[in-house]
């Protein structure tokens, strides 16, 4: 199958005019007109990844981040973007990124996040047509409370360094959830104003988490917030969309890449 038979179906999944206007989706590298027998799902593109998908033989990566957003410069091969990219168009392999328009969709990365997580009535969290939008809010089938939810995403999630981190009471009563796949920060005001008991995210900074908390205490503590590991969040979208594809295309291979691309290694404790 030609390479641009299977882009057109990316863009019926997740169309590139859903992205945010500083995204960068679409074609990284490759032709329209190569043949693609085997696609390899991830979230980074790393070098490691891309030294899977050559041993591997597959023909496209099909990554969630994109490869090039912003500030590149040169792809020289003294920089690992340069090295990286080198390496995959010598051995004739396309990159494709499917980013915030994937984040947005039904099936999508928050809206997989959220049934992972258990969540029922699900909608988005900032919505932008019917059934899509930023980020997810749902109800739990059965109350829980704060630290045995952050126990029960820990179990359904990969396992990473980070693990789950949580600002909040252990014994605070949860029952809606709100969340957004990868980094939410920007998306916590809309968390407040959902009246969820909790907001799961990634990439939440110092002051942000400290100021959200400190304004939850004036309200009974709601909302929580739950930190997750970017990588885990996305991950298990992969296996949605790997399904969709095979549905679509069911002569050419597809395949999750198992390599965490998780940037942090090890923690030590206190």
């Amino acid at each position: 199958m030609q390479l641009e038979q299977l882009i057109a179906g990316f863009e019926e999944l997740w169309p590139l005019a859903g992205a945010e206007p500083w995204d960068a989706p679409g074609l990284v590298c490759g032709g329209l007109s190569q043949p693609v027998a085997s696609v390899l799902l991830t979230v980074d593109v790393t070098s490691e990844v891309v030294a899977e998908a050559i041993d591997g033989g597959f023909d496209l990566v099909l990554a969630h981040h994109p490869f090039l957003m912003r500030g590149v410069q040169t792809v020289a091969e003294t920089t690992s973007k340069g090295a990286t990219m080198s390496r995959a168009i010598r051995a004739n392999l396309a990159i494709y990124a499917a980013h915030t328009n994937a984040d947005i969709v039904i099936d999508g990365v928050s809206d997989t996040l959220a049934k992972v997580l258990g969540l029922q009535q699900i909608r988005p969290l900032v919505a932008s047509g019917d059934g899509v939008g930023h980020g997810r809010i749902g109800q739990l089938t059965d109350v829980t409370t704060l630290g045995e939810f952050a126990q029960a995403i820990a179990r359904a999630l990969p396992a990473t360094a980070t693990g789950v981190r949580v600002a909040g009471d252990y014994g605070l009563s949860i029952e809606t959830v709100a969340l957004c796949g990868g980094a939410g920060e920007s998306f916590i005001s809309n968390a407040v104003a959902s009246g969820a008991d909790v907001y799961v995210t990634s990439d939440l900074r110092h002051h942000v988490v400290q100021d959200a908390r400190e304004q939850a205490l004036l309200s009974g503590g709601t909302p929580a917030l739950i930190e997750i590991s970017h990588w885990a969040a996305e991950f298990v979208w992969l296996a949605v969309a790997k399904r969709q594809l095979e549905a679509r295309y069911p002569a050419v291979k597809f395949e999750v890449c198992d390599l965490r691309t998780d940037p942090w290694d090890f923690v030590i404790t206190q």
